[in-house]
Parts: C-alpha cells; structure tokens; sequence
C-alpha cells in the first residue's frame, strides 16, 4: 500500500514538474523577442511539447530525450532564443537509469545541430551562431545535468545492496533460529510422543489378545499419537528445509496433484492466465503452493473425499487460487479449524490478501485465497 502510494505521489510530481517547465519555457520565449506569426505558433508548440514531454521521462527516459532535443532544436530554429531547460531535465533522468552512452551520443548530436539551428533562424554570421547556441546549451550544464543523475543512479545501487545486505542477514538469521526450534522440538518432544505413541499400541494389542473390549479413551490416545506423531514429523522437515533447494511455486504444483493421485484422491488443475506466470512475485508464488500443498493434505488426511479441484486463476493484478473437495463436511458439521489453516491464512493476510475457508453448500471443503500482484509502472 505505501509502494502504491508513493507511485501515485510521483506521477503527480512528474505532472507538476513538466506543466512548470512548460510554463516557464513559454514565459521565457514571450517576455523576449519573437519571430513572425506562423513561426511563433511552431515555436510556442514545440516549446510546450518538449516541457509536457518529461511527464514521460521515468518510463521512456530515452524517448523523452529525443523529443525534447528535437523540440529544442525545431524552436531555436524558428527563431525562440531559450535555453533547452527541457533537454537538460532528459538528460538528468537518462542517465539516472543508466543510458550513458545514449545520453552522450544525443548530447553530442544536439550541441552539432544547435548551431545549425541558430544560422537557420535568421541572417547570422557562424560566430554569432555559435554564440547563440552556447546560450542555448552550455556544456557546463550538460555536464551538472548528468552528473547529478549518475550520482543518484549510484546512490539508490548502493542503496539496494544494502537492503540487500540487510535481507540476506535477516533471512540467514531466521534460518539459525528455525534450525534451533527443530532441533529444541526433536530433542524435547519426539521421545516423550513416541513412547505415548508406543505405549498406547501396546496397551491396544494386549487388550485385544485378551479377548477384551478397548476403552474409548485408549484408542483415543492411541489416534492422537499417532497424529502427533505425523504432525512432528511434518513440522520438522518443515523447519528443517533450507535455502540449498530451490523455492517451490506454480510450476510445482502438478506434482503435488501427482502425489495427490497416487494416494487413490481424483485431483483435477485447472489454471488461466499462465503466460502472466513470469510477472508474478516470488512471495506469492511461493503461497500458492503452501496453499495447494496444505490443502490437499487436509483433504487426503481428513476430509474422507474422492476428488479435489484446485483452480488456479492469474489475472492482471490480482492472483486467486481455490481448492474445492467432496468430502463429509457440511455447513452443518464444519470441521474445527487446525493449525495448516491459520498457517495459510498468515502468509496471505502477510501479502495483503485475503483467504476464506469452509463448507460448500453442498458438501465437501473450499479453501479460496486471493493475492494482490504488484507490478513494476
């Protein structure tokens, strides 16, 4: 939200800075001496023009640059002695995004036409020329209009390599941290759950072998040991899964339907949009398949379904995904929210998006999460 914020504040700062050089472009030219008429209407176009044009100068920075030293060069021809302000704010914002030698060639090519443009405007001598195109176009200025934009390019590089720095420092951080909780998990409750784990199936087959009837409670106990069990084990490999294997997203998925299948579940995919699949952020690439990946587990451990759909749809600016099984819950016998649901529900609500989760009217689960997708203006 603040990023998008931010967007909308400098459009609004290109805008207000191109009216004012418009604007001060066609003041300078009125307040001086002026050609003949038609003449006049060509230069006060090509002066507005080349002001207006730098609206444009943080998503074409080249273009800009063309069209203000081509508007530049048209106005001093037809007579409009006023300094090419605007080609000097192009040259700023060029070089800013790295096109030095673009930038240099048409700087080039500008101080060779200016003088050109100054003997075709009236009866001068090539001195007199030379003269008027220097007060067009100092070098000096050139020289100030680039500069400052390399110093700020260098500026925000430096500025990403240490928001980069900082990023790998927290992440390593995080991965000491998650590498101790599963160590602290495995050392101090592995053994405690399997001997329940053990103990209670003990306790199950003597009862049995005794010919005796089991009490509720003990299978009980029994069932949960062996869930706390599997959960553990999950939750260890969870912790334990670091950096050296590559990140998991959209183009997984298939094979999380495979191991769905291979469990006896019918999983279906359907997904739209799959030539956006390169724009989309790998934080959300990376949910989606937690999400289809938690979901399809639930299904196969608890929902007692035959089939499951996930749909996957990316749109323009948004990213939806929805998990859809037949199995026994209802509106009516709505399964208790576990521990995978709040996981999910964290990750999407940490992406600014928004998940919901329950029985279908007509049976069965419906897991849906929509993720914003942010793009690059």
């Amino acid at each position: 939200m603040k990023e998008a914020e931010a967007g909308v504040r400098q459009r609004y700062g290109d805008v207000v800075i191109a009216l004012g050089v418009a604007a001060a472009l066609l003041v300078t030219a009125a307040s001086g001496p002026r050609p003949a008429l038609p003449q006049a209407v060509l230069g006060y176009g090509l002066l507005a023009a080349g002001g207006l044009a730098l609206v444009a100068r943080r998503r074409a920075p080249r273009a800009v640059l063309a069209v203000t030293g081509a508007c530049a060069v048209g106005y001093q021809a037809v007579g409009f002695d006023v300094p090419v302000v605007a080609y000097l704010f192009a040259v700023y914002a060029a070089v800013r995004a790295g096109h030095r030698t673009v930038t240099a060639v048409a700087s080039v090519l500008m101080l060779a036409a200016l003088p050109v443009a100054a003997l075709v405007s009236g009866p001068y001598g090539v001195a007199e020329a030379f003269a008027r195109a220097r007060g067009a176009l100092e070098i000096a200025w050139l020289i100030a209009a680039g500069a400052a934009g390399e110093a700020l390019r260098q500026a925000e590089r430096r500025a990403d390599e240490a928001e980069r720095t900082r990023e790998e420092a927290a992440r390593r951080r995080a991965d000491e941290e998650r590498l101790r909780i599963a160590r602290e998990l495995h050392d101090s409750l592995t053994h405690q759950i399997s001997v329940i784990k053990v103990q209670s199936e003990v306790a199950v087959h003597v009862a049995r072998r005794r010919g005796e009837e089991v009490p509720a409670p003990l299978l009980a106990i029994q069932e949960a040991g062996r869930e706390a069990s599997r959960e553990l084990r999950a939750t260890l490999e969870a912790l334990r899964d670091d950096d050296t294997t590559p990140p998991r997203g959209l183009a997984d998925i298939p094979e999380l339907l495979d191991r769905a299948r291979a469990l006896g579940l019918n999983a279906t995919l359907t997904v739209e949009g799959r030539e956006r699949e390169a724009d989309v952020p790998a934080a959300v690439d990376r949910t989606v398949y937690r999400i289809v990946q938690e979901s399809l587990t639930n299904v196969a451990r608890h929902a007692e379904a035959t089939s499951a759909a996930v749909r996957i749809d990316c749109r323009p600016e948004l990213l939806a995904v929805r998990v859809d099984d037949d199995g026994r819950a209802t509106p009516a016998a709505a399964p208790v929210p576990g521990l995978g649901l709040l996981g999910m529900r964290e990750r999407v609500t940490a992406l600014g998006g928004r998940l919901t989760a329950g029985p279908r009217d007509g049976g069965g689960f419906s897991v849906r999460a929509e993720l914003p997708v942010e793009r690059t203006p």
